[in-house]
């Protein structure tokens, strides 16, 4: 069931729909005992499950959107902390201050605070018994890159020199921007989590053990097959019917 793919689990949905077309095609010699694979039941399942495909289908588009919008608040983040990191050199701050705003700006930019040693030299040196360990300065996730520059903005309130007359370089206005940035990703991270929690209710409609629609069909499957048998047109109607 996690492997069936979106286009599965519709797949999964149409087949069921089929199968009830089939089951009142019977007629009254489709006449179970049990509640749960009578036709009235099966059709309540049915409009369940066309209900969760429509809520994962309403989740992904709100996620996608979600990213996508998250995706242009952050383009010009990168060219801007350079702006921001050249205003604050300009403006005769010292240099243990430029190191760590500088520092800052590599993290939210993913620059490596030293060169990646190529194959070479990396066997050069397991050649001299000395351990290669690499631990990559890059983070450039979004929650990383967000993080980072809230402490360049909280850095540059922290120092008089730094007062640029340009409007949108004063730490008011990146404050702005870092607020932005952070309700864009916060609106990504509330989409995935309502898409996961689409998928969950999906996933419990048509594939919870023993009341699920998958777990229903292969009971509608056994009745039919008892009252048909296995040879029967009827049977071989629904049985081809597949269910992944």
């Amino acid at each position: 069931m996690a492997k069936t793919s979106e286009t599965g689990h519709a797949i999964n949905v149409a087949n069921f729909e089929k199968l009830i077309s089939y089951l009142m095609g019977y007629g009254t010699r489709y006449n179970p005992s049990k509640d749960l694979i009578k036709i009235s039941n099966l059709q309540n399942v049915l409009t369940l499950t066309k209900g969760a495909l429509d809520s994962v289908s309403m989740a992904q588009s709100a996620y996608a959107g979600a990213v996508a919008a998250r995706k242009i608040v952050f383009e010009p983040l990168n060219k801007y902390a350079t702006r921001i990191l050249n205003a604050l050199r300009a403006s005769g701050s010292s240099e243990q201050i430029d190191a760590s705003a500088q520092s800052l700006v590599h993290k939210i930019q993913g620059v490596r605070a030293s060169a990646k040693k190529s194959d070479e030299e990396k066997k050069a040196l397991e050649a001299e018994g000395k351990e290669v360990t690499e631990i990559s300065s890059a983070q450039t996730s979004f929650d990383n890159r967000l993080a980072n520059f809230d402490k360049l903005v909280k850095l540059l309130a922290t120092i008089p020199e730094y007062a640029p007359k340009e409007e949108d370089l004063k730490v008011a206005t990146l404050t702005t921007y870092c607020t932005s940035l952070g309700n864009k990703n916060q609106e990504v991270i509330a989409a995935e989590t309502a898409l996961s929690n689409a998928r969950i209710a999906r996933n419990k409609v048509l594939y919870e053990a023993n009341t699920g629609m998958t777990d229903v069909v292969a009971d509608v499957k056994s009745y039919v097959k008892s009252v048909f048998e296995a040879s029967s047109p009827e049977y071989k109607q629904i049985s081809k019917l597949s269910f992944s």
